[in-house]
């Protein structure tokens, strides 16, 4: 599944440990505004580094408004400036963050987000010791937290945008018989349409243009 993607199911109802379950695809879990991502597939290392609600969040306002400071992203978050400046310091170790060198031309530190495109693939994490899996649970879970957050922000303040914007949005489920492999070309083929609209963006000082979140979720579901 990817955060924009990771190309695991996040939702595999398998234990990660369990051979035996149906293998899930990779695919992209967050989307980047940038057309030219660049992509980490998290491994074990990496996911204790990412795996926590604040460094979830604190890159993710990194990646979709650029760079910042503790204090600025503190203040953005509702957190105090040692909380996210201690977190910035853990992800920058993980290779998530970085300075922002053509910022950096005061006394605080600048960051700004390393990578725009995170990959979770739960084959690489078969096998790995409960603490690993823990960690894998808590980031799948902070990922359907944010999406559900962002949604629930969207319709609060749906007013507060163009009419049009209502029109334009969606909020769609459907229901289909398929198998892992056809599941996995369906989410494949989402993501290469979604792709597809990277390239031709209107200019950020259009005024009828806007940052569009798109959130996609596949799995299976007991029937009755």
């Amino acid at each position: 599944m990817q955060e924009h993607g990771d190309q695991t199911d996040p939702n595999d109802p398998a234990d990660p440990a369990d051979p035996t379950g149906p293998p899930v695809p990779e695919q992209p879990v967050s989307d980047p505004v940038v057309p030219e991502l660049t992509t980490r597939t998290l491994d074990a290392r990496s996911l204790r580094g990412i795996a926590h609600p604040l460094r979830m969040r604190l890159l993710n306002s990194l990646r979709r408004g650029g760079p910042a400071t503790a204090s600025q992203l503190a203040a953005k978050l509702g957190e105090s400036s040692g909380a996210t400046s201690y977190h910035l310091r853990q992800l920058a170790a993980h290779g998530f963050v970085e300075d922002a060198p053509e910022r950096g031309k005061g006394r605080e530190r600048w960051w700004r987000a390393a990578v725009q495109s995170l990959v979770f693939d739960s084959d690489r994490l078969e096998g790995s010791d409960p603490e690993i899996r823990g960690a894998a649970d808590l980031f799948l879970h902070e990922v359907a937290t944010t999406h559900n957050r962002e949604l629930s922000t969207w319709i609060a303040n749906r007013d507060d945008w163009l009419p049009a914007w209502s029109r334009a949005a969606d909020m769609s489920d459907m229901t289909l018989r398929l198998t892992p492999e056809r599941s996995a070309e369906l989410v494949g083929r989402m993501h290469e349409l979604v792709d597809s609209y990277r390239t031709g963006t209107p200019a950020e000082d259009d005024p009828e243009s806007a940052q569009v979140r798109i959130h996609t979720h596949v799995f299976p579901v007991q029937e009755g």
